[in-house]
């Protein structure tokens, strides 16, 4: 597993780094997302992502069960706040940040993250009061640093401009099917010295080629699971799938896995620092991990381009 800088952190983080959106604490099995946990840790994942609102807690929970005894300086954790907790906790507010975060710390059993991560724009709160309340938990210990998810270069910027601690990790939705940070967002970014850490780069398993057109999803498919499946609504149409089937022949004879391809794929990026994966099974994380280290040719990736036309 290669490891890269975040931005200007000073964190060396894994090429791949473990998620649980949808999965840890809710929609897989406790004993597979501790078999799928263990082995990122072997693989030499050392990133671990999540956030207060994956299964209302859950997931933050799970995690601090499932970490106890794993040297804490092993493993970067990072969290996120915005998404509402109840019908009163929501957004970005001083009250919020200071409440959410105490609660996620509790919930992970640690003294402190190392990234605190606003899960999106709060357009109700003043930006200064935002990044005040992120700046005070940066200096009592509770975050090492901050970072945002799918923010708009005019919101960075603005944040940015403000005397307060800085961000360092930008995560953005960001795969072959899905570049909207591209034009400005990672520019901006690589500027400022915030690195990407992107998530569903395998766009929830469409680029691994198992959705085919014009069939109905695998039955132990995320698409096919009731508490896990949403966000695939809508996105499995039939142009898609037949453009993601094209791949796979460029994958195979590469030796690689159309997980792998995907994966590589985003990692060609200089301004991406790790891709998230989100596994049900073990397996799956070791086949994504081997993705840390491929380079694509400039032909492989016009290939790539023209398959996807």
């Amino acid at each position: 597993m290669r490891h890269r800088k975040l931005g200007a952190s000073g964190l060396e983080i894994s090429e791949i780094s473990l998620g649980s959106w949808l999965t840890y604490g809710g929609g897989v099995e406790r004993q597979h997302a501790e078999a799928c946990l263990r082995k990122a840790l072997d693989l030499g994942i050392n990133f671990i992502d999540t956030a207060n609102v994956y299964a209302q807690g859950g997931a933050e929970a799970f995690l601090g069960d499932a970490l106890r005894g794993v040297p804490r300086d092993s493993f970067v954790l990072a969290t996120k706040v915005f998404f509402p907790m109840s019908p009163t906790d929501r957004g970005l507010s001083a009250a919020q940040i200071a409440k959410q975060l105490d609660d996620s710390l509790e919930r992970l059993r640690v003294d402190h993250v190392d990234l605190y991560q606003c899960h999106r724009y709060d357009e109700a709160t003043p930006l200064e009061e935002t990044m005040a309340a992120l700046d005070r938990a940066v200096k009592q210990g509770k975050t090492r640093f901050i970072g945002f998810s799918e923010w708009k270069a005019p919101q960075i910027s603005a944040a940015l401009a403000l005397p307060h601690a800085r961000f360092v990790s930008s995560q953005p939705q960001y795969s072959l099917l899905w570049r909207d940070p591209e034009p400005e967002v990672f520019p901006l970014c690589a500027r400022e010295g915030i690195g990407q850490v992107v998530w569903s780069p395998l766009a929830q398993g469409i680029l691994t080629g198992k959705y085919l057109p014009g069939r109905p999803p695998p039955r132990d498919s995320r698409a096919a699971s009731a508490s896990m499946g949403g966000f695939l609504q809508g996105r499995l149409d039939d142009r898609k799938l037949s453009s993601v089937q094209k791949l796979l022949p460029i994958a195979a004879e590469l030796g690689l896995s159309m997980a792998q391809l995907a994966l590589a794929w985003v990692l060609r990026r200089p301004e991406v620092t790790s891709a998230i994966i989100g596994a049900t099974r073990p397996e799956q994380v070791e086949e994504n991990c081997k993705a840390s280290g491929v380079s694509l040719s400039a032909e492989v990736l016009k290939r790539i381009e023209d398959a996807l036309a």
